[in-house]
């Protein structure tokens, strides 16, 4: 739902231009911009099953917004992250000519994000509605300089971006994962959900035999940051939705530290279809080598779909599974 957008829009606070490109930064699949001119509509979206959704809908849409564009407004649908809803709305702010548009739910930190932008500007009122708030800044992209972000920085000797998964520095539950695999994995392996890059790092660092390493990734942003990480020729990099993903031949091996959550909701869901996956590509002898949170429910989808299935390592936070030969190897 984008119900405050559409408040904003009716009321006559947030006037969209007649004319012009809007910038609407990280809509989601659940909201609808029917109340924007669809020709004028730009769609920023990084993550790309909300980006295909969007295109899939006849809308115009990037990964993300190129350096120099000029829009006449732009909305932003605020992110979980601080770091990149402060950025986005510096970016938009910058690139717009007309009135920005900021929506997000209580969860997301508008509460906070709103108190900021009023120490700084003079936002509109806010629309309080469905747990969340609306309000709108005039362009002018010197008030929120301040709030723009490098577009990478580096931690723990690698790059990373505002708002990728494990921004902050090395995922625990990759580091267990990646300690504790075996020797040889296999020639031709894939990376589902490989983030920025640490667990494919990590394999071509290995003295074994690795022909290709396929990283498989939906944000756009987290790609980026994995084509700087991992500079090996033997990785082959995907801007990709790993649920759908289909390799050119079927692989010996697949590693992942599957996302398990949409927004604040715990969505098994993800993981599960990302083990069906893994069960497609894989030859009729391959390996699968995941880590999870202890509480997931994924041994039933595993035994399932694999012939065998045992827990090699883990701790009271989390578990490293491997499934061996997958019951169904056909894509």
């Amino acid at each position: 739902m984008s119900i405050r957008l559409s408040l904003a829009i009716t009321s006559g606070g947030f006037a969209v231009p007649a004319t012009g490109k809007i910038a609407v930064f990280l809509p989601r699949a659940e909201h609808d911009l029917s109340d924007l001119p669809r020709d004028q509509v730009l769609v920023v979206q990084p993550m790309r099953p909300d980006h295909d959704g969007f295109v899939e809908r006849g809308y115009d849409c990037v990964a993300a917004l190129e350096p120099g564009t000029e829009v006449s407004a732009a909305v932003v649908f605020l992110p979980r992250s601080k770091a990149l809803a402060r950025h986005l709305v510096a970016q938009a702010v910058a690139a717009s000519s007309g009135p920005v548009l900021i929506d997000g739910a209580k969860t997301d930190g508008i509460d906070s994000l709103y108190k900021a932008a009023r120490r700084i500007a003079e936002p509109s009122a806010a629309i309080s509605k469905a747990h969340g708030k609306a309000f709108w800044v005039a362009a002018d992209g010197q008030v929120f300089a301040d709030w723009l972000a490098e577009d990478f920085s580096e931690v723990d000797g690698f790059v990373t971006a505002p708002g990728v998964f494990s921004a902050d520095g090395i995922d625990p539950a990759s580091r267990l994962l990646a300690d504790s695999l075996p020797a040889k994995l296999g020639r031709n392996l894939v990376d589902f959900g490989s983030g920025w890059g640490y667990l494919s790092a990590q394999l071509l660092q290995r003295d074994t035999v690795i022909e290709n390493l396929h990283l498989v990734e939906a944000d756009h942003n987290a790609v980026s940051c994995a084509k700087r990480n991992v500079t090996d020729p033997r990785a082959q990099f995907y801007w990709e939705d790993a649920r759908g993903w289909k390799p050119s031949h079927l692989l010996d091996g697949v590693i992942m530290n599957p996302p398990f959550h949409t927004g604040r909701k715990a969505e098994p869901s993800l993981g599960q279809a990302f083990i069906a996956t893994a069960a497609r590509v894989l030859t009729p002898s391959g390996s699968l080598w995941m880590v999870a949170n202890r509480h997931l429910p994924y041994e039933t989808t595993l035994s399932e779909l694999f012939v065998q299935v045992s827990e090699i390592a883990g701790d009271n936070r989390f578990k490293v599974l491997h499934a061996f030969r997958p019951k169904r190897s056909r894509r």
